[in-house]
């Protein structure tokens, strides 16, 4: 099986991206005393999220630096409070990165099926557009790390998911062939259909159940279902 590779996105498939931001950011409105400047966490969560997501969305189209980002999702953020204050910015943004990769939820089964996928042999990597200096610390903190071969971060490669570039590169890394590696991932634009237009298959993780399956790939609702389905998906491709 070590001629089978097995890519996985990181957040929001194997580390739960949501729950882990939302307790770095709990603690970080508390610390730096926001309740002083905010009714309630709440406000600020919902906020931050709908201002967190149009910026990953210009960060991943290209149109948007990783530094910027950085500090402009917590700028835009305060400024719905009608908050300016660049240092209490500088603040967030700092305790953000340095919070969040720490915590280590996961989602359910996980490790278990990882280490099952790891028993029977497949090869198994990272492809992530998360930033570089912490996707590395979420995956030694939460135990992870030992499982892949090949961490491949988008700043690596100067393009994002779905550029056919970064997939190009993952597989040169892992010595791997398109035919022979299935993409595993929660976003079905940047993860599955990027995978599919390099020839690669495609899982599509959808623990909330908001997708129906589309041609081409294959929808899973719980990370425990891949070691099952891998010997069809991998079939589909000869």
């Amino acid at each position: 099986m070590k001629n089978k590779h097995l890519f996985f996105d990181l957040d929001r498939t194997l580390w739960d991206f949501e729950k882990n931001s939302e307790i770095a950011l709990n603690k970080l409105f508390y610390s730096l005393d926001l309740d002083a400047l905010i009714s309630d966490f709440e406000s600020f969560h919902s906020i931050y999220k709908e201002k967190n997501a149009a910026l990953w969305k210009l960060y991943g189209a290209g149109k948007m630096e990783k530094d910027v980002l950085r500090d402009e999702r917590f700028r835009v953020t305060l400024d719905s409070f009608q908050v300016d204050n660049s240092q209490l910015v500088k603040n967030l943004s700092d305790g953000y990165v340095e919070l969040s990769p720490m915590q280590t939820a996961l989602f359910p089964n996980a490790i278990e099926t990882l280490d099952l996928l790891e028993k029977n042999g497949y090869a198994m990597h990272i492809i992530t557009n998360g930033f570089k200096e912490v996707q590395h610390i979420k995956l030694k903190n939460s135990q992870l790390e030992k499982y892949f071969d090949v961490i491949v971060c988008s700043e690596d490669v100067g393009k994002n998911k779905p550029s056919p570039d970064i997939f190009h590169y993952s597989m040169r890394q892992a010595s791997a062939k398109a035919i022979d590696s299935v993409m595993i991932g929660d976003d079905y634009e940047v993860d599955i259909l990027g995978a599919l237009n390099v020839g690669m298959q495609g899982i599509h993780f959808d623990p909330d159940k908001n997708h129906t399956k589309q041609d081409g790939h294959h929808l899973i609702h719980a990370l425990n279902e891949i070691p099952d389905m891998l010997p069809w998906v991998l079939r589909s491709n000869l």
